[in-house]
């Protein structure tokens, strides 16, 4: 069987409390901090092997230096997953979900899984082709969100907006070409926040499926925003609105 890795405290914390059936084997530095600790005897509570490594060792093991001292051998492709006709299947009028159009940078993507765990997203929905995937980086960034948020990959991006759109969920698509920006639009029902890649924004062919296109008012002399920026921004602000 294949097993992939996880590092980083909160992250092996959240599989550990959530998917321990997909956890195989602790590594970690022999060390007294408090937090890592705690994951150790987290780890030993869920009947997880736990065994002690150099920091070289859990360097080559993690592929970064960012590992804060322990690593999590799970089996490949451990995180929460559900696909796309499962998801359309639980959809109601109050589904958030998060549509990422191209975006690459993995550090990214984890940042996104974040936000979407607070802002209470049921999926994030990601093209198979020029994008990046669930990655150690992705999760470690994600801090628990890419266990707890699920991530699905779709082989035609464009079918699946329509297969969106006929589960009776609204598309907003974000760019900077719009007419209307994001506090000025009316969201109601059930919404898929569409976002773009890293500089290009969303495809041409993207936002024409769009029921909206928004964007974000800018007061300054940048162009545009971080897509797990925006994002953020965007998910809170479809939040509050439905509060009023």
């Amino acid at each position: 069987m294949s097993q992939s890795f996880i590092y980083g405290l909160h992250a092996i914390k959240k599989m550990l409390q959530f998917s321990v059936d997909e956890c195989e084997e602790l590594y970690c530095l022999q060390s007294k901090n408090q937090r890592l600790q705690q994951i150790i005897s987290l780890a030993k509570q869920k009947k997880i092997k736990t065994v002690v490594q150099s920091r070289e060792q859990l360097d080559a093991l993690s592929g970064s230096q960012k590992h804060q001292g322990c690593v999590l051998k799970v089996r490949a492709g451990a995180h929460k997953a559900i696909s796309l006709e499962e998801l359309l299947q639980q959809v109601n009028d109050q589904s958030l979900l998060l549509v990422l159009d191209g975006v690459q940078d993995p550090h990214n993507l984890g940042a996104c899984l974040r936000t979407a765990d607070a802002a209470g997203v049921m999926a994030v929905i990601v093209p198979k082709d020029r994008a990046v995937g669930m990655t150690p980086v992705v999760k470690k960034v994600a801090a628990g969100g890419a266990e707890s948020v699920p991530l699905i990959t779709v082989t035609n991006l464009s079918r699946s907006l329509k297969q969106l759109q006929k589960a009776g969920v609204w598309l907003v698509g974000t760019s900077g070409e719009a007419d209307k920006n994001l506090y000025e639009t009316d969201l109601p029902g059930a919404i898929a926040l569409v976002m773009g890649a890293e500089g290009e924004g969303i495809r041409r062919l993207t936002a024409e499926q769009c029921d909206y296109l928004v964007k974000l008012p800018m007061k300054g002399q940048v162009e545009s925003l971080n897509v797990s920026v925006a994002t953020g921004i965007c998910l809170y602000e479809i939040n509050r609105a439905r509060m009023v």
